[in-house]
């Protein structure tokens, strides 16, 4: 049967349930079309739902109200400046342009809001065009109650960002966390949420309902589809894009146990299903210290293989592999858990003092408080040639019970399960510390030695930690001169190991500023579009702020929304 003839029984089908894929079916829906998402697995909400779901948006209205001072032309000044000659004008003019329309229609049209985080500025202070302040957004918290029934379907947090067995901490609350027992406010705060997350279970909860970050936007987003009876169909695995006279008129899905069939989408199909940090083959071909045999751990979903762009290349669309770099790094460490090591991302903790980064040589390699984009590169290039990619991050008394390392919390939370599992190592002196870790501890003790020196003045002349306003936000506002150094001097002191990782892949489907897919001559395949880590990142494959992968993802998942309901009038059909 030719497919023209086939029943078309939609008009947008999105392959992929993150912030990308259910932005651009919201937006084609309120565009009056008939909308499916398919998800390959049991699961809404991809890697979005493990991430803390921050928004990079220039000249957003939250900004405006505050009386924030910003402008496009500063925005994309500052992205042109961060990406070099990896610069796409188009994609980034489109991105600011158009981010805070995207992010305000969510917020109109669905339960979900972001807050403007003053904290926290553009990751370059010293570029030109960047502020601070002014164009990071968190999302506020969401009551997973109102989902009902499908409160089931959301996929959880990752189990390093929850505790007691279900209760999430967003990034907003782990300040109250940390200063348990010595803030009454921040006492009474987990306490109400601990109070919230007894009574959830009791009632029958898998989970804590109070929830954060990417969580609640996926929650919300779910729930604004359900409320326009969009059809979100998990289990449904996309395996092939079908044509017509060179368009993309649907997609054949396997799911159910039986054999594929052919679902016909008369505007467009949607490619959002989360890159592919997760392929085995894609991460050999274009992660060098993957393909040199070192291992690699992504934070992103596990099912995000790939799928969408083996799809998208069978019908002629071009990968994008001009750029710096071809993943959103982030140093992890690796959590025992029984179901085997959960990764843990690193954002925080390497930028206080008396905390420091060595490598299986005992040198330090990298201002530890620099971007855990830039971190990565630096650790990478320490372990040319080595067998595995690897660092530890050290810190002494003071600084572990003060700030946390990784998973192990500060005072009063207990050490003694990290040290039993292994995860945190633990020695009275620094050549002990060494011994157990396996790395030169004469090397080691001179680094140490090297670096405590100027760290009682509050300098780092090796690689000048604290050095701009950025590192310094990291860094403890109360501890002086600089925020971010102090001498690693009382022992016990502490290791915690740190290996490559991911947030998302930046190498993806080249895309114009509309989000369709283009085929090597740069010409959009009709009826074919893409959104989220799918795309080839929109920033050159440099990580500018806080909120830029989540942020890509809404703005460009909008946007192709929006071009669908403009293409798909011209469509047969």
């Amino acid at each position: 049967m030719k497919l023209a003839d086939a029943a078309v029984h939609d008009d947008v089908i999105v392959v992929g349930s993150g912030v990308g894929g259910l932005v651009a079916a919201l937006t084609a829906s309120h565009q009056g079309l008939r909308v499916r998402v398919l998800e390959k697995t049991g699961l809404i909400g991809g890697t979005t739902a493990h991430s803390e779901a921050m928004v990079w948006v220039p000249g957003s209205r939250q900004a405006r109200a505050a009386g924030v001072d910003d402008s496009h032309e500063a925005a994309l000044q500052y992205l042109q400046a961060a990406a070099g000659a990896q610069h796409r004008a188009d994609l980034a003019a489109a991105y600011v342009r158009h981010a805070a329309a995207a992010l305000a229609f969510v917020e109109d049209h669905a339960p979900v809001r972001w807050t403007l985080t003053t904290s926290s500025m553009d990751y370059h202070p010293d570029l030109p065009g960047a502020t601070r302040g002014a164009r990071a957004l968190s999302p506020d918290g969401f009551d997973g109650r109102r989902l009902g029934d499908r409160f089931a379907l959301l996929r959880p947090p990752l189990e390093t960002t929850m505790i007691l067995g279900g209760l999430s901490i967003s990034g907003a609350d782990l300040p109250h966390y940390y200063r348990v027992g010595r803030s009454l406010r921040s006492t009474a705060v987990v306490g109400r949420r601990v109070l919230r997350y007894g009574f959830d279970r009791l009632r029958g909860f898998p989970r804590g309902t109070a929830i954060g970050g990417g969580n609640g936007v996926v929650a919300g987003l779910l729930l604004a589809l359900a409320q326009r009876a969009v059809v979100v169909e998990t289990h449904a695995r996309a395996t092939r894009l079908l044509r017509e006279g060179g368009r993309v008129v649907g997609l054949q899905v396997a799911g159910g146990g039986g054999p594929p069939v052919d679902r016909m989408a008369r505007c467009g199909v949607v490619l959002a299903s989360g890159g592919f940090p997760k392929s085995a083959a894609l991460t050999r071909t274009h992660f060098r210290h993957v393909a040199a045999g070192q291992r690699h751990h992504s934070l992103s979903a596990q099912e995000n293989t790939g799928d969408g762009i083996a799809m998208a290349l069978e019908v002629g669309a071009c990968l994008e592999t001009d750029v710096q770099q071809p993943a959103a790094w982030t140093p992890c460490s690796l959590v025992p858990t029984p179901r085997g090591p959960v990764p843990f991302p690193h954002f925080g903790d390497r930028a206080k003092p008396g905390v420091i980064a060595v490598d299986r040589r005992g040198l330090r390699f990298v201002n530890e408080a620099t971007t855990y984009h830039r971190f990565v590169p630096a650790l990478l290039a320490a372990c040319a040639g080595d067998a595995q990619a690897e660092a530890y991050l050290i810190a002494d008394h003071r600084a572990q019970r003060r700030y946390g390392l990784g998973v192990a919390p500060p005072f009063p939370g207990r050490l003694a399960p990290h040290l039993r599992s292994g995860y945190l190592v633990q020695a009275d002196t620094l050549q002990g510390l060494a011994v157990q870790l396996g790395i030169d501890a004469a090397a080691f003790e001179r680094t140490v030695q090297a670096f405590n020196g100027p760290a009682a003045q509050g300098l780092d002349p090796a690689f000048d930690k604290g050095g701009d306003a950025y590192q310094r936000s990291n860094g403890d506002p109360s501890h002086g001169p600089n925020p971010c150094v102090a001498p690693l001097r009382d022992g016990p002191f502490y290791a915690v190991r740190l290996v490559p990782g991911d947030l998302g892949t930046f190498v993806g489907l080249r895309a114009d500023a509309h989000g369709r897919v283009l085929d090597a001559d740069r010409s959009p395949i009709p009826g074919l579009y893409t959104a989220g880590t799918e795309m080839a990142s929109a920033m050159g494959g440099t990580y500018p702020g806080a909120g830029i992968t989540v942020g890509s993802g809404l703005t460009f998942g909008h946007l192709a929304g929006l071009s669908l309901a403009v293409d798909g009038a011209a469509a047969p059909g």
